[in-house]
């Protein structure tokens, strides 16, 4: 892998940070293409794809790498909670029955194109919303205690 400057990868202000030719997403580093700077597919150069998995360390490291970035994402994913924790001028504008709905049911069509079990996504996205609203409302109540 050439040496790329990390402003190819991400965008002025975007939060990201670079590291050696990589970016570093909560930690977990993430390759980036030679020829464009960009991520290569989201995984690591370690990361075999699961096609081509002969022996199980082989999938269990697979696992593991995408367990870690799952992780990444949801920290990101709570770190805009607190943004919209932040901006959110009412305590009773946190939940927002209308947009869970939306959340979900696009999640569950990205779960049908993926071939993915839908079911599972749904109920998964159920728990992940509600703990979202509950670290929202938690994050509301903290910036504004006196």
């Amino acid at each position: 892998m050439t040496s790329k400057s990390c402003a190819a990868a991400a965008s002025p202000g975007c939060g990201a940070n670079c590291e050696g030719g990589r970016l570093v997403e909560r930690g977990v580093k993430v390759k980036l293409s030679t020829s464009t700077g960009r991520r290569a597919k989201g995984r690591r150069m370690t990361d075999p794809e699961p096609e081509a998995c002969t022996s199980m360390p082989e999938v269990r490291a697979g696992v593991d790498a995408v367990d870690a970035r799952l992780v990444a994402l949801l920290a990101r994913r709570f770190a805009y909670m607190r943004a919209a924790a932040r901006i959110k001028p009412g305590r009773d504008q946190v939940r927002d029955e209308t947009r869970k709905a939306a959340v979900i049911a696009a999640v569950r069509a990205q779960a049908v194109e993926a071939s993915v079990p839908e079911a599972f996504v749904a109920e998964t996205w159920e728990r992940l919303v509600e703990a979202s609203i509950a670290y929202e409302l938690v994050e509301w109540d903290r910036l504004r205690a006196d």
